[in-house]
């Protein structure tokens, strides 16, 4: 299917012949990946969703591409991660050159044992069109296409949206309205509100041209290449053929001129000839022109409206930081909207989706505005310091720490999450309260072959080490507050014996314990967004019930 040429029909609902507005618990606006995959998650967990969209196509161009393993791990438990691996392109490896002559390389899952790469390739419009298709098998999810937005009032217990339609106008109600779209967002226009942040005097061109390119699936930076002197140069493979290069600009660049073809085709054709590749053939297929900033609103939470993405905050593209923080953004929204809405939590908990996606945000922002400095001196001393460290990370990797082309993706550890419980004792290794889950291969009780991610519950989960009884005393610490699925893990035995003693799961490679510091009698317990939230050397149902309470902002 060409996704760029899909067109969604407009489709009137039922709810514009409404005498009064009609009242829905969620409507989110912006049917872009942020917006579809909160719909998506929500509707999997029961809540009914109205989706609107002021236009009914998929995005223009390629967008953002770099989808990273933990956005992978969201939407293989919305039920599409699989289409995305499959058409996209996955690579772990990245190289950092300094003219012509490679600096170092670096591997982002140097580790084996996981289901999925640090990142894959994948054009926009492909991630959209998969997310669209999912959305549309989920009856709680309804999609409308050509419904603008255009007055938003909050009420007591409600918003009520004025939308603007080919037939005219109508009026909605909204329990809560989550506004996913994007970085001219309607919805923040329409309270009044603002992003604030950095924006930086430069411009990069990113240019899509399809060839045949003998060059390995991985991520190349080049500063001062000969090809484009004292700018910098990035190159990552997509799907069908297609390439993108980011052309650095300078700020004084007309953004309008650097996109026509005749000026863009030159530049390739340069890069080309320095890579022996000088008659390759090659065709344009998409540009454009963007400025680097780092913004974020002041609280992503105002009264019923709740922002998302790019609506929210936005970061320089380099790192990827963007749509993969976003999706975050989505997962972590939607289990807290669905606790408020099916009564197990108070309204209070969505104050903490604002609290952890803020400070998130800000740890995006910083290592964007890090890599934009890095990247883009703006003194003689700043690029003489930044060359230096350059040539010194060829021999010595101390100085590959300062090197910053874009420290790429990873999802925030919320150590300071309100909703965690503090550990007995001192974890080793990463899955500390705050984490989000790290994967690992797995055995059923039937002996069949997974991976614990794909084994954890859409509620809670807590993980058991030893005793398989201890784990089914534990079974019963969610009654009455919320579904809590506890799994035990035959940790440090051997697989078929830990099986055959009743275990749920057990660990074949020995890295479930590994990554989860498990011992006999350990317990995890993990959010409905795969966070840890609290861990113990030994547990009991009491304790159990008392985190889950805290984990959901229950006094």
């Amino acid at each position: 299917m060409d996704y760029q040429k899909l067109v969604f029909d407009y489709v009137r609902s039922r709810d514009q012949d409404a005498a009064r507005p009609v009242r829905r618990p969620v409507v989110i606006v912006g049917a872009g990946p942020i917006g579809l995959s909160l719909a998506i998650d929500l509707a999997q967990r029961e809540v009914p969703v109205v989706l609107l969209d002021n236009d009914n196509v998929l995005s223009a161009g390629s967008r953002a591409i770099c989808f990273a393993k933990r956005t992978l791990e969201i939407w293989d438990r919305l039920g599409c991660g699989g289409r995305m691996v499959a058409k996209g392109v996955s690579w772990n490896k990245g190289r950092v050159f300094l003219r012509t002559e490679e600096v170092y390389s670096f591997d982002l899952l140097p580790e084996t044992g996981h289901e999925r790469p640090a990142f894959i390739n994948l054009q926009q419009y492909y991630a959209e069109g998969y997310l669209v298709e999912r959305a549309q098998q989920l009856p709680l999810v309804d999609i409308r296409w050509k419904n603008k937005v255009v007055a938003l009032e909050q009420r007591a217990d409600h918003a009520l949206l004025t939308i603007e339609t080919p037939e005219g106008n109508y009026q909605l109600e909204a329990g809560y309205v989550a506004a996913c779209d994007g970085s001219r967002s309607t919805v923040r226009q329409l309270l009044g509100l603002e992003s604030k942040g950095r924006v930086f005097k430069d411009r990069f061109l990113i240019a899509d041209v399809k060839m045949k390119l003998p060059h390995p699936a991985e991520r190349w930076f080049w500063f001062d290449p000969p090809f484009h002197r004292n700018q910098s140069v990035l190159l990552h493979m997509q799907p069908d053929g297609v390439w993108r290069i980011d052309f650095q600009l300078g700020w004084d660049a007309d953004p309008e001129k650097e996109k026509r073809a005749e000026n863009i085709i030159p530049r390739v054709k340069e890069m080309l000839a320095h890579s022996s590749l000088k008659d390759a053939e090659f065709e344009l297929e998409w540009a454009s022109v963007y400025t680097f900033s780092c913004l974020r609103m002041d609280s992503f939470r105002h009264g019923r409206v709740l922002f998302a993405g790019d609506s929210a905050h936005g970061v320089s593209p380099f790192g990827a930081r963007g749509a993969n923080s976003g999706v975050q953004d989505a997962e972590n929204l939607a289990w807290k909207l669905a606790a408020v809405l099916q009564g197990q939590a108070p309204d209070a908990l969505l104050d903490t989706y604002a609290s952890e996606r803020e400070y998130a945000a800000d740890e995006n922002i910083l290592n964007s505005t890090r890599a934009t400095d890095f990247i883009t001196p703006k003194s003689e001393v700043s690029r003489l310091f930044r060359d230096a460290v350059l040539h010194l990370a060829k021999d010595h990797a101390f100085a590959r720490t300062l090197v910053n082309s874009g420290r790429l993706s990873v999802p925030a550890v919320l150590h300071n999450s309100p909703l965690n419980t503090p550990s007995d004792e001192p974890a080793q290794g990463r899955m500390v309260p705050g984490a989000p889950a790290l994967d690992a291969p797995v055995l059923r009780r039937d002996g069949s072959g997974s991976w614990l991610l794909r084994e954890l519950g859409q509620g809670f989960t807590l993980l058991v080490a030893g005793d398989a009884s201890a784990a089914n005393d534990l079974r019963r610490a969610g009654e009455g507050i919320a579904p809590l699925k506890v799994l035990s893990v035959a940790a440090g035995a051997e697989p078929s014996a830990g099986l055959a003693q009743g275990h749920d799961l057990a660990d074949p490679q020995g890295l479930v314990a590994q990554r989860y510091d498990l011992r006999p009698g350990t317990a995890v317990l993990l959010r409905p967004d795969q966070h840890v939230c609290a861990r113990w050397r030994a547990a009991d149902a009491a304790v159990v019930r008392a985190a889950i309470n805290r984990a959901l902002a229950r006094a």
